[in-house]
């Protein structure tokens, strides 16, 4: 499970730095490009969900730490909805929480 989440949350990854280059640029992102990387996101978090379920104990940080980069990127979609940038500082941050997740992340999936 650990291992499909860190798949899903990689391709998200995809579309999170294409995101984070248009808006440091000084553009919004796509709204496709938008919601493909949330539901990409929220999928990998019910993937790591249902492995903490399952009996993981140990998926707990990552999940914590990607729980807190799904907050920022709700802080992120709000200003998209806004059709404003928003502070670069509130991207890096994101990408940053989603960074250090997803390296809490691989050790569990290929361990």
């Amino acid at each position: 499970m650990e291992l499909y989440a860190l798949i899903v949350f990689g391709i998200a990854a995809l579309g999170g730095i294409y995101m984070a280059v248009k808006i440091l640029g000084g553009n919004l992102a796509p709204w496709s490009v938008s919601l493909l990387h949330a539901g990409l996101g929220a999928g990998g978090l019910l993937l790591l969900i249902a492995a903490y379920l399952q009996g993981s104990p140990g998926i707990v940080t990552p999940l914590a730490i990607l729980v807190a980069a799904a907050l920022g990127g709700f802080l992120l979609a709000s200003y998209h909805l806004r059709k404003a940038l928003p502070p670069k500082a509130i991207v890096v941050v994101h990408a940053l929480a989603a960074v250090a997740g997803v390296l809490t992340l691989i050790p569990l999936a290929l361990g």
